[in-house]
């Protein structure tokens, strides 16, 4: 720190790419401080791979691929729920201003950073695999701040860091070599048939699988939308153009 008259102990998890042109120290509403290094890297492109991948967001699980894989949805906020309904019981009890309210609010601040952290966390660890396996990934682009709009769900939209996860893959798909395609928001990839590409008039949320009308085929809802997704992307990749609403896409792709 700027006032430190010693150099600061530090344990280094791994070296640094190069010696740091700028070094920012900061400190969180949780009283944690952080370091910041600005350092120079070169990044390193994976071995290309045939494999492509879609992927469709859900609220029940975090994603679901077109390959069929669910990937779980960890709730962070409804797992410290009771926790944090606590703590701030207790804070609304201080008096203001003094220094037990400020404790207590600083305890606030500790649950809410520990439940960023671990979102953050596992959205890491979830983005690193689609990058790692695919050589293209295809993602809704989500207006999530106006579906945190939701009365009903936008605590768990929020919870979910959906807009952080794709933001995660674009970043570390440019690093890696990768591809990441984002379709447009209005193309109907819950509603249409991934086999024969008949679009259904509606399609609420409660309704997890479904009967195509046209060709009998069965879909569950989230695989069949990560299967549009994928052959829309794959449009958008070989066009140029993005697709939306009923326009004309492939109805299948293969890898």
């Amino acid at each position: 720190m700027a006032k430190s008259t010693e150099p600061l102990a530090i344990r280094w998890s791994r070296a640094l790419p190069s010696a740091p042109s700028t070094v920012t120290v900061s400190r969180d509403a949780a009283g944690r401080y952080f370091v910041s290094c600005l350092c120079e890297f070169e990044s390193q492109a994976l071995p290309v791979t045939p494999k492509i991948v879609g992927i469709d967001m859900d609220l029940k699980d975090l994603f679901v691929t077109s390959d069929g894989m669910h990937t779980r949805n960890a709730r962070h906020t409804a797992k410290y729920a009771s926790r944090l309904a606590l703590a701030q019981r207790r804070l609304s009890r201080k008096e203001l201003g003094s220094a037990n309210r400020a404790k207590a609010r600083q305890k606030v601040a500790r649950i809410y950073a520990r439940i960023a952290d671990c979102r953050l966390d596992g959205l890491h660890k979830l983005s690193r695999r689609p990058i790692n396996e695919n050589q293209v990934v295809c993602v809704e682009n989500l207006a999530v701040k106006n579906m945190i709009r939701n009365p009903r769900l936008s605590k768990a939209i929020a919870d979910a860091g959906w807009g952080e996860l794709v933001r995660q893959l674009q970043y570390k798909g440019a690093w890696a070599g990768r591809q990441v395609v984002a379709i447009d928001r209005s193309f109907p990839s819950s509603k249409r048939c991934s086999g024969c590409g008949f679009v259904m008039d509606s399609m609420p949320l409660s309704v997890r699988s479904w009967v195509c009308p046209q060709c009998k085929a069965e879909h569950d809802r989230d695989v069949n939308a990560a299967l549009n997704i994928k052959a829309a992307g794959l449009v958008v990749l070989a066009l140029g153009a993005n697709v939306s609403g009923r326009g004309q896409v492939p109805v299948s792709c293969s890898q």
